[in-house]
C-alpha cells in the first residue's frame, strides 16, 4: 500500500463531510493557569461513536466498492475502533465482525454490539488479533479493516487536525495520543504543510512506550503487552505506514505515568466538565505534568469520550482500577 499524502486528507474530508460531526474546540481558563500556556482542546470525544475512529472507519468502508460493502467487512480492536467500524458498517450497509480482547472495556463492547456487530474474542496475551482478523477475511471474503495501518485510516483520522488548525491557525504545539499511529500520522501529514508549522508531539503511556523506544531505536520495535488505564494505546509497535511518518515529522514522543493520565481525568471531568476516557486525556497529562514548556500555544486532542464506568469511579475516588 502507498502511504498516504496531505491531499488524501483532504479527500477525506469531503467524503466525510456532513457524516462526521465537525467536534468543538475548547477552551478553559482554569487549564490555562494550571499549566501556564493558552491551551487549545479538540473534543473528539463527541464525534459519532464517542472518538476519533469513526473518521477513519466510516472513509475507509465507503472507499470500498458496493461488491465489497456486501461482503462485509472485519476489524480487530479493544473498543473505540470496533465501535467506529460497527457503527460506519451499519450506515453504509456493510456487515461488520470484530475481533475484540476478552478484557475489552464492557461498555465498548455494549457499543459495538449495538451498532449491530458480531463478536470474536480472543485472548490478547496468547493470540495474535491482525492474523485472526487476516484468516476471517482470507475464509469469507470479508475486507480488513485494521485501526490505524491503512492509508484509508490515515487519511481520515488526519481530518482531526484539518479542522483543528482551520479553527486555530497559529498553534505551537499540537499534542496527539499515539496507539499504533493513526491518528497523529493523519496530523502531521496537515501540520507539516501548514504555516506556521507546529511542534506535533506523540503522547503514549510509560507503560505503553513502544512508539518511544521505536524513535530512539530508528526501527519499530515490538513490547510485551503493555498494561495501562489508556485501553486504546496498547498496540506493541507502531505501525508499518505509520512509523515513517512520525519519524519524518514528529517532534517527539511524550510519555506519561499511570497517575498522570488519572489526574487529567479528573481535571477534565471536575474542573471542566468534560468525560475523558483515558487514552484521550493522555496529551492533558503531559501538559499537567509539566512536560511542555509554558507560555505557548498547545492544541491538545481529547482522543475519545468512551471512559469505562467502573474505572472511571476509581479514577474519581483516587483508586487503583478495578
Amino acid at each position: 500500500m502507498n502511504p498516504p499524502t496531505r491531499a488524501d486528507v483532504l479527500a477525506a474530508a469531503q467524503r466525510l463531510a456532513g457524516v462526521a460531526r465537525r467536534t468543538p474546540v475548547l477552551t478553559s481558563r482554569t487549564l490555562d493557569q494550571l499549566t501556564g500556556s493558552q491551551v487549545f482542546l479538540k473534543a473528539e470525544s463527541f464525534q459519532r461513536g464517542g472518538a476519533f475512529k469513526f473518521r477513519g472507519a466510516y472513509h475507509a468502508i465507503a472507499s470500498l466498492t458496493p461488491a465489497q460493502r456486501a461482503a462485509g467487512v472485519v476489524a480487530f480492536s479493544s473498543g473505540n475502533h470496533a465501535q467506529a467500524v460497527a457503527l460506519a458498517g451499519q450506515l453504509l450497509g456493510a456487515p461488520v465482525t470484530v475481533f475484540m480482547p476478552t478484557d475489552a472495556p464492557a461498555a465498548k463492547v455494549a457499543a459495538t454490539q449495538g451498532y449491530g456487530a458480531r463478536i470474536h474474542w480472543y485472548d490478547r496475551q496468547r493470540e495474535d488479533r491482525a492474523a485472526l482478523a487476516a484468516a476471517y477475511a482470507r475464509e469469507t471474503g470479508a475486507t480488513l479493516i485494521p485501526p490505524f495501518d491503512h492509508p484509508a485510516i490515515i487519511a481520515g483520522q488526519g481530518t482531526v487536525a484539518l479542522e483543528l488548525l482551520e479553527e486555530v491557525p497559529d498553534l505551537d504545539v499540537l499534542l496527539v495520543p499515539v496507539g499504533g499511529g493513526g491518528l497523529i500520522a493523519g496530523c502531521l501529514l496537515v501540520a507539516s504543510e501548514h504555516a506556521p508549522r507546529p511542534a506535533v508531539f506523540g503522547v503514549e503511556p510509560m507503560a505503553a512506550d513502544d512508539t518511544a523506544r521505536s524513535l530512539r531505536a530508528g526501527r519499530r520495535v515490538r513490547i510485551p503487552p503493555p498494561e495501562t488505564i489508556a485501553d486504546g494505546l496498547r498496540p506493541t509497535e507502531p505501525g508499518e505506514l505509520t512509523f515513517p511518518i512520525l519519524q519524518r515529522f514528529a517532534a517527539g514522543i511524550l510519555t506519561v505515568s499511570e497517575e498522570a493520565i488519572r489526574e487529567a481525568v479528573r481535571v477534565l471531568l471536575l474542573r471542566l466538565k468534560v468525560l475523558v476516557e483515558p487514552s484521550g486525556a493522555v496529551g492533558v497529562a503531559a501538559l499537567l505534568a509539566g512536560l511542555v514548556p509554558a507560555g505557548q500555544r498547545v492544541g491538545v486532542v481529547l482522543s475519545g469520550g468512551n471512559a469505562d464506568p467502573l474505572h472511571l469511579a476509581a479514577i474519581l475516588r483516587a483508586e487503583a482500577p478495578p
